[in-house]
């Protein structure tokens, strides 16, 4: 019996000792987290979309606080609103930036990239581009396989069957930048939206020469640069045989869309030019009355 209880001292001691040495433990290495990240996790939009860079909404309040601004941080799925918030959080004044929103650069629709081939694989785009070049051989143009509309959590992507291509709902789109890392290709661009939503920019990525990129889309820029030099403001470059608009830049003209010979230069939420004005009627001459001839007696 003395034994048992002997035992039972011994055990007790050095699960006390033990306790100790993990509390002491727990005590020196013990991190204080400012409360300041749990208020900036709140008012952030929780999508954890990864559009600001970081892990998710928690790792981007953290940054915030560590950091005591809101300098090279913003929240793209939270806008302007959330930035205000956190900037009252902080106590400082929120970066402003202009609202993005995210371009399709593709215009090989079902009608303009006629299908050479068929594709029955895995229904991933990552997957498709590592085998072939796609159904109408451009090794640039979508896969059409929704990579995009499965990475965006704001349902703002949406495969059109008509055309093959991703459309994009500007009023859900965030510019998180979900889409953009998906596409394996890169079509996908995140674009200043522009003044009243208008924008204009190239809708085609293929770098082959103009009869190569025909072959494959009747739309594709063949890199003539006819646009550039039309271009009053210098806007437009062309590099690798395809043409490139700097929104930056871009005064919204359209002199460029007139110009481009193949349709790839896309101008989005302008109205319609107006029917230019019938010519004038030709002017009909009235007739003028004329004087009957005297006739003259020549018996006179």
């Amino acid at each position: 019996m003395t034994g048992i209880w002997s035992a039972v001292l011994v055990l007790s001691i050095t699960g006390a000792i033990f306790a100790l040495v993990l509390y002491f433990v727990a005590q020196k290495f013990k991190v204080v987290e400012d409360p300041l990240i749990d208020e900036i996790a709140e008012v952030l939009p929780g999508a954890n979309c990864g559009g600001c860079g970081k892990a998710g909404c928690r790792a981007m309040a953290e940054a915030f606080v560590k950091q005591g601004n809101m300098e090279g941080l913003k929240c793209p799925a939270g806008g302007d609103e959330v930035a205000k918030k956190v900037a009252a959080l902080l106590g400082c004044t929120p970066e402003e930036s202009e609202p993005q929103v995210a371009v399709v650069r593709c215009n090989g629709s079902c009608s303009n990239a006629k299908a050479k081939s068929n594709y029955d694989g895995l229904q991933d785009c990552a997957f498709a581009n590592s085998l072939y070049s796609g159904e109408s051989g451009c090794m640039f143009g979508c896969l059409g396989l929704g990579n995009c509309t499965r990475a965006c959590q704001f349902d703002a992507l949406t495969m059109d069957k008509e055309t093959g291509l991703p459309i994009v709902d500007e009023e859900k789109c965030v510019a998180c930048g979900a889409c953009v890392k998906a596409c394996p290709r890169g079509i996908i661009e995140l674009r200043n939206k522009g003044m009243k939503n208008r924008r204009v920019y190239v809708a085609c990525r293929n770098k082959e020469k103009g009869a190569d990129a025909r072959k494959s889309c009747t739309a594709a820029c063949i890199g003539c640069g006819k646009c550039a030099k039309t271009c009053p403001f210098g806007a437009i470059t062309v590099e690798n045989n395809v043409a490139y608009i700097d929104y930056k830049v871009c005064k919204l003209c359209r002199k460029c869309v007139a110009e481009c010979p193949t349709g790839a230069i896309h101008a989005v939420n302008f109205p319609p030019k107006p029917a230019p004005a019938p010519p004038p009627a030709a002017a009909t001459a009235e007739p003028t009355a004329t004087t009957p001839a005297t006739e003259t007696n020549n018996n006179q």
